[in-house]
C-alpha cells in the first residue's frame, strides 16, 4: 500500500483518504499584473529567412553561425528561424550525399545550441533571369523527390526536438508549389492533372510520415489541403475541435501564406469563388494547425495596419518574416510591436487559488486562471506541471492540461488536486510550461506574460504563492 501511495503522489494522484485530510484547508487567491514586455517564447513570433545552397561542385553550403542565432534571441527576442535547404545537386540524383546530410545535421546542432526552432523547408530550384521564369525550373520528379524525403528521414527525426514544423517544400521554386517541371504544366503552371494532385499528396504524405506525429507540415495554399485530402472549403472542411491532435494527415497539415496581404486574393493563394470561404476554411483550420509566413507587396488599404492586424487575428498567425517585405512592415510603424507581442501565443495568469497548509503526501489543490492574449494557440506540445521550490528541495508534478487547447482569447480556468511534497517545510508554487523533448533547457519553456513571475535559470512561472507542509 505504501509504494502504492508514493506512486500515486509522485504522478499528482490522490487516494479518497488524503482527499479527506485536506477538506477546510485555509487557501489564498491572489491576481496579477500583466506585462507589455515582449517576450521570446518558441515557437512564436517573428522570424529571420535563412537558406543554404548546394550545387554541382558541393559547394554553395553556409551553415548556421551559433553567434547569430544567439543574437536573435538575446537581441530581438526571435527564437526562429525559416531554413530553406536548396538540393541544387539532387535535383537529377537520387541518392544524397553523406557529407550533405552531415551539414544538415551540424545547423540541427547549432539551432539547439543556440536556443532557437527551426521552421524547415526543402527545394531544388530558384528563378532564372527574367519574368515569368524561364523553364526548365529545375525541381525534381515526385519518384526522386521520395527517395530524398526517405534518405532524409532518420536527420529530420534525430532532430525532431528544434524543428518547429516543416513547410512542404520539394515542389517548384522555392518549393512553393507553382513554376514546377514535374507537378503541373510547366507552360502553364495553373494546370494541375489529377496525376499532378496524386503526386504533391505523395509527398505530402512521406514527409507526415517523416516526422513524429506530434509535427505538422505546412502546405501553400488552401485548396492544396482541400484538394489533397478531399475536404470542401469554408468553416465545414477545417479541422474540428474533435478532430484536433488525433494524429491523422488533416489534424496534422497548417498553412503558409507566402504573400500575405499583396492582393485580394494574394497573389493566388485564396481560390475560393468568393475568397471569404477560404479565409473561412484557414480561420478555423488554424485554431488547431499552424498559420504563418510573410508578407510580400504593399497593398494600401488592405495591408495597412488596421486591415493586416485584423487579419492575422482571424487567421491565428503565429509566424511571419521579418526580412520581408520590408515596405509593408514598416507602413505599420509602432504598432510593429504590437504585432512581436501578439503573433502566435501570449499566456498570462489571471487568478490563483492555492492552499496554504497541508501534510507530507497530503492533497494541494490549485486554482489556476490563464488568459491567451495572442492570435494563436501552440500547435506543438507543451507540458504542464507544478513545482513546489525551497532553498533545499524541488519537487515536480505533472498535471493534466493542453496548452494546445487555450485558444485565443479565451481564459482558462485549471484546477488540480496534488499531492504535496514529501519532506516538511515552506515553499514556493511555480508552474512550468516546458517543451517535452528539451525539458532541461529553460529557453525553450513558455514563459508568462505577466510581472515579476519568471525565473530564468529554470524557465518556471512563479505564482507567488506558498504552501507549508508539516
Amino acid at each position: 500500500m505504501r509504494r502504492l501511495v508514493t506512486a500515486l503522489a509522485a504522478i499528482g494522484l490522490l487516494l479518497p483518504t488524503q482527499a479527506a485530510m485536506a477538506h477546510g484547508a485555509p487557501t489564498t487567491t491572489r491576481t496579477y499584473a500583466t506585462s507589455d514586455e515582449v517576450i521570446a517564447n518558441p515557437e512564436r513570433g517573428f522570424y529571420h529567412h535563412t537558406e543554404t545552397h548546394y550545387k554541382a561542385d558541393n559547394t554553395g553550403y553556409v551553415p548556421l553561425n551559433v553567434t547569430t542565432l544567439r543574437n536573435f534571441r538575446t537581441q530581438e527576442n526571435i527564437t526562429q528561424i525559416l531554413r530553406v535547404f536548396y538540393l541544387e545537386k539532387f535535383a537529377s540524383r537520387d541518392v544524397i550525399d553523406k557529407q550533405y546530410l552531415d551539414l544538415v545535421r551540424a545547423d540541427f546542432r547549432t539551432a539547439r545550441a543556440a536556443g532557437i526552432k527551426v521552421i524547415v523547408r526543402f527545394a531544388y530550384a530558384l528563378p532564372g533571369d527574367g519574368w515569368p521564369p524561364p523553364t526548365p525550373y529545375g525541381d525534381a520528379p515526385v519518384a526522386r523527390v521520395l527517395k530524398h524525403i526517405q534518405q532524409l528521414t532518420p536527420v529530420l527525426r534525430q532532430n525532431a526536438d528544434v524543428i518547429e514544423l516543416v513547410q512542404s517544400g520539394f515542389v517548384g521554386l522555392w518549393g512553393e508549389g507553382y513554376y514546377t517541371d514535374h507537378f503541373s504544366n510547366p507552360q502553364d503552371p495553373s494546370q494541375v492533372s489529377d496525376q499532378n494532385w496524386a503526386d504533391r499528396k505523395a509527398v505530402v504524405t512521406a514527409l507526415l510520415r517523416a516526422l513524429p506525429k506530434d509535427r505538422m507540415v505546412q502546405v501553400r495554399t488552401p485548396y492544396m489541403k482541400q484538394r489533397m485530402f478531399d475536404v470542401p472549403t469554408g468553416t465545414e472542411g477545417a479541422v474540428s475541435e474533435d478532430q484536433a491532435y488525433d494524429g491523422s494527415p488533416l489534424a496534422r497539415v497548417g498553412h503558409h501564406n507566402d504573400c500575405f496581404l499583396a492582393s485580394p486574393d494574394d497573389f493566388g493563394t485564396y481560390l475560393s469563388d468568393p475568397v471569404e470561404l477560404d479565409k473561412d476554411f484557414v480561420a478555423q483550420d488554424t485554431n488547431y494547425v499552424p498559420e504563418g509566413g510573410e508578407t510580400c507587396a504593399v497593398n494600401s488599404p488592405r495591408s495597412d495596419w488596421d486591415s493586416a492586424s485584423a487579419e492575422m487575428a482571424r487567421l491565428h498567425f503565429s509566424f511571419l518574416n521579418t526580412d520581408y517585405n520590408k515596405d509593408v512592415l514598416n507602413t505599420w510603424g509602432d504598432n510593429i510591436e504590437v504585432v512581436k507581442q501578439k503573433l502566435g501565443y501570449r499566456f498570462a495568469l489571471t487568478q490563483s487559488t492555492v492552499t496554504t497548509k497541508a501534510r507530507p503526501r497530503g492533497q494541494v489543490n490549485v486554482g489556476v486562471k490563464i488568459r491567451n492574449d495572442g492570435w494563436a494557440a501552440p500547435y506543438n506540445p507543451h507540458r504542464v506541471q507544478l513545482v513546489f521550490q525551497n532553498d533545499k528541495h524541488t519537487f515536480k508534478v505533472n498535471v493534466p492540461a493542453d496548452p494546445r487547447r487555450w485558444g485565443s482569447g479565451t481564459t482558462t480556468d485549471l484546477n488540480w488536486k496534488v499531492a504535496a511534497p514529501p519532506v516538511p517545510g515552506k515553499y514556493r508554487l511555480l508552474i512550468n510550461l516546458p517543451d517535452p523533448l528539451l525539458s532541461t533547457r529553460p529557453e525553450y519553456s513558455i514563459r508568462l506574460a505577466n510581472d515579476g513571475t519568471w525565473q530564468p535559470s529554470t524557465g518556471y512561472n512563479d505564482l507567488g504563492q506558498t504552501v507549508t507542509i508539516g
